[in-house]
């Protein structure tokens, strides 16, 4: 089953007017090393390997950025398959869609030597075109990450008029849920340094740029991914709009158990956030003590002047 991903051209899409000119994608970590014989069949025993180096020769920091930076060049030189669907922005943050049509390359002392050819559709789209779920994934500081949850919004797209988007009829009995539904991620980042948890955590960053938003792992994405002031202990924060129900403990569990392969030098938190708990969640968080839940309240009013 074909895939979809969305890649980076380089930072501020340097590259993308040649990647897109020449029909490719690529990546830039490692990239003094011909990878051709090097990929693992499974990502883990690639950064095993590699993370190491990632910290070394590109002055990374932190286990868990060296480990996203070598998943992302594991994903585009091995995970991606051709035929899958690839998105990348130009540096007019305009989205182009293509086709992956070769196994991995090398392209020794070029940019983004990690490359997988592309056939580009000539489909375009902006931001504006799109759902705010698909927005808010495009805007993941990450190089590279899935949209498979999007891949049918993006082929109507594709093969659709161009910069048109065939959206349900959505029928809102609660306007106020509708909008939370849509906006409460992007509230909270905007918001964070406001909040209790800003004032505890950074939501994860890389080179001044957030990477802990969408965070990618082996089942799923992150919501938020954060880290202590003091850096000793990452945070796992699942956002749920409404009523928490029993089966995100499990969830969020598996999300801490990535992060805690990423970096086994730090603790490991989790912090659920919704409107509602019931009885069977609070049975299941009681036998967890690295796990919190935190409510959110909404207050609106209208003041005639």
């Amino acid at each position: 089953m074909a895939r979809c991903y969305r890649v980076f051209l380089g930072k501020g899409a340097t590259y993308a007017d040649q990647a897109l000119k020449e029909g490719w994608v690529g990546t830039g970590w490692l990239e003094g090393i011909d990878l051709e014989d090097r990929f693992k069949e499974n990502w883990k025993e690639f950064n095993a390997e590699f993370v190491p180096i990632v910290m070394k020769t590109n002055q990374i920091e932190t286990k868990v950025a060296a480990g996203l930076a070598c998943g992302m060049t594991w994903t585009l030189g091995r995970g991606l398959s051709i035929g899958d669907t690839v998105v990348s922005s130009d540096r007019n943050s305009v989205f182009h869609v293509g086709k992956i049509t070769s196994p991995y390359k090398y392209e020794k002392d070029a940019p983004l030597p990690h490359r997988r050819m592309v056939e580009w559709s000539g489909k375009t789209f902006t931001r504006d075109d799109v759902s705010e779920e698909l927005k808010k994934s495009l805007s993941s500081g990450n190089t590279v990450s899935s949209l498979d949850s999007y891949a049918e919004e993006i082929e109507t797209m594709v093969s659709g008029a161009p910069g048109n988007v065939i959206v349900n009829d959505v029928t809102v009995e609660n306007p106020l849920s509708f909008v939370l539904e849509r906006h409460l991620e992007d509230f909270l980042v905007s918001n964070w340094a406001h909040t209790d948890l800003g004032k505890m955590f950074d939501i994860f960053e890389e080179d001044g740029q957030i990477v802990g938003r969408q965070f990618p792992t082996d089942t799923g994405e992150i919501d938020i991914l954060a880290q202590s002031k003091d850096g000793k202990e990452l945070v796992v924060i699942e956002l749920k709009r409404g009523r928490v129900s029993d089966v995100v403990v499990g969830q969020i569990l598996r999300y801490m158990g990535f992060i805690q392969e990423l970096d086994e030098s730090k603790k490991v938190r989790g912090i659920i956030i919704g409107t509602e708990d019931d009885a069977r969640f609070k049975r299941a968080l009681s036998m967890v003590s690295n796990i919190e839940f935190y409510k959110y309240e909404v207050a609106f009013s209208l003041v005639k002047s």
